[in-house]
């Protein structure tokens, strides 16, 4: 039973209660693959809403390296046993970062 703090906090606590039940869930893409596990729910307090789920213990057939991902909740078809997503990328790759830009070498010499 959920205490009766008051009208905002009691939803506040219901939501909480709610969203710790998705722990630990499968979540499986539209077309019946496994894509991991949520971990943690990334919220949005003050509009009252989940933004995202994060998945871990990936798939690597579906997530480079098995790397975490943080699954927009927009995506989310529905929920019950498992999760299932209505949307997800055929694979998700891991960007290289740009090498930073080299100095110029000692010698050289700006001219304006």
């Amino acid at each position: 039973m959920v205490p009766r703090y008051g009208t905002s906090i009691g939803r506040v606590v219901r939501m909480l209660e709610e969203v710790s039940e998705l722990i630990g869930i499968q979540v499986y893409t539209n077309k019946g693959t496994f894509l991991g596990n949520v971990s943690n729910v990334i919220l949005d307090i003050e509009d009252r809403k989940l933004e995202s789920l994060f998945i871990t213990d990936t798939n690597p057939l579906l997530v480079e390296d098995s790397r975490n991902v943080a699954v927009p909740y927009r995506w989310v078809s529905s929920v019950g046993d498992i999760i299932l997503l209505r949307f997800f990328p055929k694979r998700v790759s891991i960007r290289k970062a740009s090498p930073p830009p080299q100095a110029p070498p000692e010698d050289f010499e700006v001219v304006e």
